[in-house]
């Protein structure tokens, strides 16, 4: 079996390579091919496809990873006959998990975290172990999908499927493991399951008893950057692909993959979630932090990434997909709409997997005596205006968390690319924007597998590659928000609502 290395396979500098940088995500999946000649990086989309959520024999709603597989490995052919591949690395979205027994084969279905199961599990555990002493150990916000709630509902409901396991790998660990048979855990993706300890630099064998597994179901995580070996060439043809473990957290190869230029600047990864924060060389775990509830992140070269998730366009989408919309449109209708109507909290939790996004809209606004939004426009441009004003609210929580001002805001991911919510973003938090490149996880996932070649130096390095190669927009502010906006937004936070919609399919 080929055993992982974290040193560059090529002991003199290539300036020229193409490798296949696989981003999946919770709505779609993208293989892409990367190219750089040293000078300049592109990338080209080989597939994409949407993420397959199925409801099992179990009941539950799971992610269905034969067809992912499937996909990805047409992806690949796809991409090889485009182009010959030196390598491959996979990221995804974090907490899901597979588990394997003793032959490598699952004992239980990859269920997803949008799955309600995990109703009541944070409290238990919270009941046992206090919040305060889990975030001073791992410098993870509280979120119930988090894999340490998840597992403990497993262990809670599905006692079997843990008994039968021999080893638990995270979703880009268990693709990887299926492309070249090398079955690790990854750095970045680690550190968000709340069961590290930021402290120690390893898992925590007391939060492990706590979500119900042994410490001998996971490995010691290798780093962004490891070539854990190699897979038949794609195409069939003869040849072999290193296999490399990019950042396999999506936000974390999205900010390896942002050219930031200075410790002030904040970041926004824009897609179905928004992430909002600060790349630091330092983690934020102090009381202050959990109340705002900031996460502390591993990135890439053992940078943090000191954020927070704020419910994202996931939102607009399922409007879009409800009334049978079309993006273009959406945006049009919202940039037509009457600025500063009804607003929404969108970290409210009726807002996480509703029945019906338009109804959930609609029963906020009634619970807060605001009018409902009637048209495709006015929803969306609520979304739009309540994301701009939690970013208002985050930057001034960093602010409030480091003493230091925010410089700049950069957003990147799809979300990059609506133009309504940029200007907002800019309106809204009063400092200017720099926006681009839109597909940074698949860019950062490429550059840690640059490095990894030898055909980059560094993170610093790659960040001044796509600087380069994708030159940014601005957007400066333009209207203030207006007094009363603000304070209807601040009373959401201060005072949150009390009616609920349990999530479901």
């Amino acid at each position: 079996m080929p055993i992982p290395t974290e040193m560059p396979i090529e002991s003199t500098i290539v300036t020229t390579a193409s490798c296949a940088a696989v981003d999946l995500g919770a709505s779609s999946c993208r293989v892409l091919i990367a190219r750089t000649d040293g000078d300049r990086i592109a990338l080209r989309e080989a597939v994409r496809f949407e993420t397959p959520l199925v409801r099992d024999a179990s009941g539950y709603e799971c992610w269905d990873l034969e067809v992912v597989e499937s996909r990805v490995r047409d992806g690949l052919r796809s991409a090889q006959r485009d182009a010959p591949l030196v390598s491959v690395g996979i990221d995804s979205w974090a907490v899901d998990f597979v588990l394997l027994d003793g032959a490598s084969l699952q004992t239980a279905p990859a269920v997803s975290y949008r799955d309600p199961r995990t109703q009541g599990a944070m409290a238990e555990a919270l009941a046992r172990i206090p919040a305060s002493e889990i975030y001073r150990r791992t410098g993870i916000q509280f979120q119930p999908f988090n894999t340490l709630y998840q597992l403990a509902a497993t262990a809670a409901r599905e006692p079997a499927w843990l008994a039968r396991a021999r080893r638990l790998l995270l979703l880009p660990d268990y693709f990887h493991f299926r492309l070249c048979g090398v079955a690790v855990n990854e750095y970045t993706n680690t550190t968000t399951t709340q069961l590290w300890n930021i402290g120690s630099d390893d898992w925590d064998d007391e939060l492990l008893a706590l979500a119900g597994i042994s410490r001998a179901l996971l490995s010691r995580p290798v780093n962004p950057g490891t070539i854990l070996g190699e897979m038949a060439s794609p195409s069939g043809s003869g040849g072999t692909l290193k296999v490399i473990a990019p950042a396999t957290h999506d936000t974390a190869s999205a900010v390896a993959a942002i050219p930031l230029e200075d410790d002030d600047e904040v970041f926004i990864s824009s897609g179905t979630w928004s992430l909002m924060g600060i790349e630091s060389q330092i983690p934020y775990a102090s009381d202050a932090a959990r109340q705002l509830n900031i996460t502390n992140e591993g990135g890439v070269e053992r940078r943090y990434r000191v954020l927070k998730n704020i419910m994202g366009l996931g939102i607009v989408e399922r409007i879009r997909r409800e009334l049978g919309e079309d993006h273009e449109n959406l945006i049009d209708a919202a940039c037509a709409a009457p600025a500063w109507g009804s607003l929404i909290d969108p970290q409210d939790p009726r807002f996480f997997n509703p029945p019906s996004m338009v109804d959930a809209i609609a029963g906020f606004c009634d619970a807060t005596g605001q009018p409902r939004p009637e048209t495709v426009g006015a929803l969306a441009r609520a979304v739009f205006e309540s994301l701009a004003l939690s970013y208002r609210t985050v930057a001034g929580e960093l602010v409030a968390l480091r003493g230091r001002p925010v410089s700049r805001i950069r957003i990147v991911g799809g979300g990059s690319q609506n133009r309504l919510l940029n200007q907002l973003a800019a309106d809204a938090c009063e400092v200017p924007l720099r926006v681009g490149p839109v597909e940074t996880s698949a860019l950062g996932n490429a550059c840690v597998q640059l490095v990894a070649l030898g055909v980059l130096g560094s993170l610093d390095a790659a960040r001044a590659l796509i600087r380069r190669s994708y030159p940014a927009r601005e957007y400066t502010p333009r209207t203030p928000v207006p007094d009363d906006s603000l304070r209807r937004f601040g009373a959401f936070r201060a005072q949150p609502p009390t009616v609920h919609t349990t999530a479901t399919a």
